[in-house]
């Protein structure tokens, strides 16, 4: 990574009461770029993008963003500096409309000349035009999903953090999905993708870490980490340790 970093995240350590499950991680991501963190369940993937967005402070280390430290700063503030979740399990508002939800966070918080809009994000998203007046909650699991991706682009955020965005969809509304955080990508949101699907984030992402045991034991090019035979182990049952080999 040439530039410096826009997000920048050095040594954390995040706990959940005495449970300890971050253990100094560190990573960085440019403006414009499309980095993936993978690993398993409970590996520290969620804690991880808590512990940006301060719904879980970390207890240790430094989470920059633009050159403003948000470790100390609460999850409102963050927000509107331009950091955007799309968090597990949508947790779209149930009791709003499909509309309703995209006009609740609607806010150009990163001051851009053409700012993400309702039409914008019904043109990004057809099926939600077509639902604008549901009710959230009688949306379908991929509606909901789209929903909640337009809902934090509606705040228009500079870095948009996505956690298993494909979690619980059919193949093909998860390759719907995925073409749109490219496209989102592609004009201009740099873009934190926390994802299970290893070969599809692969494919999608500049750069990659992944995450064992609540440490970042591989960090590479997308292409690489692809090809990499250890990464391919671990999703396949094996356990990827430090040393960088594969066990069952």
């Amino acid at each position: 990574m040439a530039e410096a970093p826009l997000l920048e995240i050095a040594d954390i350590e995040t706990s959940y009461g005495a449970s300890r499950v971050l253990f100094g991680i560190s990573l960085a991501i440019a403006a414009g770029e499309m980095v993936s963190l993978l690993g398993r369940n409970g590996m520290g993937k969620t804690t991880t993008v808590r512990s940006i967005m301060g719904l879980t402070p970390p207890a240790a280390g430094s989470v920059r963003f633009a050159g403003t430290e948000l470790r100390a700063l609460p999850p409102y503030r963050i927000a509107k500096l331009g950091l955007g979740l799309v968090p597990e399990g949508r947790l779209v508002f149930p009791n709003l409309t499909a509309r309703e939800n995209l006009l609740a966070t609607a806010a150009n918080r990163s001051n851009a000349a053409t700012p993400w809009t309702i039409e914008r994000i019904f043109a990004l998203f057809p099926r939600l035009a077509a639902r604008a007046g549901a009710m959230a909650n009688l949306l379908s699991g991929g509606e909901q999903q789209m929903l909640a991706i337009g809902r934090a682009m509606m705040a228009h955020p500079t870095v948009l953090l996505l956690d298993e965005p494909s979690m619980g969809l059919a193949p093909m509304l998860v390759a719907q999905i995925f073409d749109i955080i490219k496209e989102i990508n592609r004009r201009g949101t740099t873009v934190l993708l926390v994802e299970q699907n290893a070969r599809q984030a692969l494919q999608l992402a500049d750069r990659a870490y992944v995450l064992e045991n609540g440490r970042v034991v591989k960090s590479a090019p997308a292409s690489d980490l692809l090809d990499d035979p250890q990464v391919q182990a671990a999703y396949l049952g094996g356990v990827l340790d430090v040393s960088g080999e594969s066990s069952d």
